[in-house]
């Protein structure tokens, strides 16, 4: 049985460059084998999670950076997805031009406009949601608008300031757009995807997390509602499964109390997005 690699305990959970792993009795023969996980730059780390990547980032990067884009949504926790590339912000007077397996902009972030998350230098919420509708489709932009705002990181009022106030900025009309299609009480981001499924269609906006009922008699919160019409739309996500017994019986009390319901699924949104328009539309048309 081979043996098992040796990993000395003080580099086992940080990135290090190969100069420090000699110290620790590390070669290149070791350190080219499966065990060590090459990060650029001469770093190595034996593990490979998003944070370890960030911290081999950060080494490399002049202290004048800041993590930006899809990697400040993920640290912010906007995103529950770890981005797929790290994305970095520089002053334009950097020298620093390319690094591998990083994404480099070049742009001024005021001292305002920095936070700090896990030990990282990262855009404000606000810059943050910024940037990254000022470039996204639509509806991805309204999902990170949306996340923000429910979490209370940012409010309409503070985004509609902003947009009022850079008239000239590159990308202001798609984050004006965007910022009119957001909806604070959104819960997830597939609620935001069903939400603007039917807006951009073409089909009247919905009211969003509505509780029905009176105070005596609470029938239950809907996703996305038709007051007009009493009908009740519903995203079931992953979540469903563990409370099918009490969402049927919600639903029930709904059903008897004169309201319609049409319930979707992340497999009709993303897929079959057009038989959703067509339900919904003919229960408005009914």
């Amino acid at each position: 049985m081979p043996r098992a690699p040796r990993i000395p305990p003080e580099l086992a959970d940080r990135p290090f460059h190969f100069t420090e792993g000699r110290r620790y009795g590390l070669s290149k023969h070791h350190l080219a084998g499966e065990t060590w996980k090459r990060l650029g730059g001469g770093l190595y780390a034996a593990g490979d999670t998003p944070l370890i990547r960030l911290e081999a980032a950060k080494q490399r990067l002049p202290d004048t950076a800041v993590f930006s884009g899809h990697t400040a949504a993920w640290l912010h926790g906007l995103d529950p997805q770890p981005p797929i590339a790290t994305e970095a912000t520089l002053p334009p007077t950097t020298r620093t031009s390319r690094l591998v397996g990083i994404t480099i902009r070049r742009r001024q972030v005021s001292a305002g406009e920095v936070s700090l998350r896990n030990g990282f230098r990262v855009t404000s919420p606000l810059r943050t949601v910024i940037d990254l509708a000022g470039r996204l489709e639509i509806v991805d932009a309204v999902v990170i608008l949306d996340a923000a705002l429910h979490k209370r990181f940012v409010g309409l009022e503070q985004l509609w300031a902003w947009v009022e106030s850079h008239a000239g900025h590159p990308g202001v009309a798609r984050i004006r757009r965007a910022t009119d299609l957001a909806e604070p009480a959104t819960e997830s981001p597939m609620e935001t995807r069903l939400r603007l499924l039917l807006v951009l269609s073409g089909l009247p906006r919905p009211r969003v997390q509505v509780r029905l009922g009176d105070h005596s008699d609470f029938l239950g919160r809907a996703d996305l509602y038709y007051p007009t019409h009493r009908l009740i739309i519903e995203y079931d996500g992953s979540t469903h499964r563990d409370s099918l017994v009490s969402d049927d019986r919600r639903q029930n009390r709904l059903l008897d109390a004169g309201y319609r319901i049409l319930r979707f699924t992340a497999f009709d949104v993303l897929a079959e997005p057009s038989h959703v328009v067509a339900l919904v539309r003919r229960a408005l048309c009914a």
